[in-house]
């Protein structure tokens, strides 16, 4: 079990926020904010902040890649749908109606 991070409330991390910053970017410890009682933030020093998933994989894949074939069918079959029918409109379509309504005169 990893050893707990040390905890302190809103109020003594505003008192003492510098030296706060001290402990996390020089003893390489993490603290734990609480405001009461419960966690609503953490200070980690720079080396341990977690990295996006995502960003490790950019570069990685290559367009020929079966994701973006896939990418590329959905794309295509959401956009390739006719426009739905708005209940309670006469004369065609939502989007058909917007158009007449905003078309210059």
């Amino acid at each position: 079990m990893p050893p707990r991070s040390p905890q302190v409330n809103v109020a003594q991390a505003k008192r003492s926020f510098s030296e706060l910053i001290g402990r996390v970017a020089y003893g390489q410890e993490t603290i734990t904010i609480l405001k009461r009682g419960r966690p609503v933030a953490r200070l980690v020093p720079v080396n341990e902040q977690t990295r996006h998933p995502l960003s490790e994989v950019k570069g990685v894949l290559h367009r020929k890649d079966p994701f973006f074939r896939i990418m590329d069918e959905i794309f295509a079959a959401r956009h390739a749908r006719r426009p739905r029918r708005a209940p309670g409109l006469k004369g065609g379509t939502l989007r058909r109606r917007i158009k007449r309504r905003t078309r210059p005169r």
